[in-house]
């Protein structure tokens, strides 16, 4: 079974040719090809490469080059703008482009609380029409999520990295688990899939993370190995792990089955986002 990471992120060193817009926790550059050598340094053989917000906004053309110089290693997710009045023809143009695997939308900052959203709720519609998963961000309101899966059950909607607050740079919270229960709600959902990206960060202890598996357990009891997918969220991590560290802690864990860890390291991954 291939080894694939849910997300992972790439971009240049600003440049007036792609300026950033904000900027990204991580080196001053990550470019495609880096993203490759240090994946085959601990035998990744893919990844779902999520255009950064932070820095591009809503412009994935970076992740576009990345893809065309390495074809065989990349899908890619960008993010999507719910409020913009031309969402619905990005997300067709963007479904139709190779190596396209799904869309990312933002539960935060000034996106509507509602529900029943008109903007976001034909987001999710249109994807659906398009067989595209939703990467939802959606720390703090993880609730808001649910009632969204519900109100669209035709559309695959992926949490990103446990509904949970993660950290940038350490410590990790006291409670990083505290909200666990939130997320565990949403199982109820049978659209709804996790990334367990990032989890390493929530960890109080050294490598290899021995205190994130009783709640992570909790979350692949709740949800089954069908529907959680490994992932390590580089280069968000870099100031608390190596991305070998995020590989190799969940390779050499003993509370993985083979199977289990083949489901959650790349078999389910290739299943929800049609990645064959």
């Amino acid at each position: 079974m291939p080894i694939l990471d849910s997300q992972v992120h790439a971009y240049e060193r600003n440049h007036p040719g792609r300026p950033w817009i904000g900027t990204l926790t991580g080196p001053t550059e990550v470019t495609g090809d880096q993203m490759v050598a240090a994946m085959d340094a601990v035998g990744v053989d893919g990844a779902i490469l999520v255009s950064p917000f932070s820095m591009y906004r809503y412009d994935a053309s970076y992740a576009l080059d990345v893809f065309a110089a390495h074809p065989s290693r990349f899908r890619l997710v960008k993010p999507v703008d719910p409020t913009d009045a031309a969402v619905a023809d990005t997300i067709a143009a963007w479904a139709a482009t190779t190596g396209t695997v799904g869309i990312r939308i933002f539960l935060r900052d000034n996106a509507s609380t509602d529900p029943a959203d008109p903007a976001i709720n034909r987001v999710l519609a249109t994807a659906a029409q398009h067989a595209l998963p939703v990467n939802v961000a959606c720390t703090g309101r993880v609730d808001q999520a649910g009632q969204l899966a519900a109100r669209n059950p035709n559309t695959r909607i992926v949490i990103d990295h446990l509904g949970l607050p993660q950290p940038h740079e350490p410590p990790a919270p006291a409670e990083p688990f505290a909200d666990l229960t939130k997320l565990l709600a949403l199982a109820q959902y049978a659209n709804v899939a996790v990334k367990i990206s990032g989890a390493c960060t929530l960890s109080h202890e050294p490598f290899p993370y021995a205190d994130i598996w009783d709640p992570l357990r909790r979350i692949f009891d709740s949800f089954g190995f069908e529907r959680c997918m490994w992932g390590t969220d580089w280069t968000r991590a870099v100031r608390l792990l190596t991305y070998a560290q995020g590989v190799e802690s969940f390779r050499v864990t003993d509370r993985l089955s083979d199977s289990e860890r083949n489901a959650l390291m790349g078999g389910t991954l290739q299943q929800i986002y049609n990645w064959h």
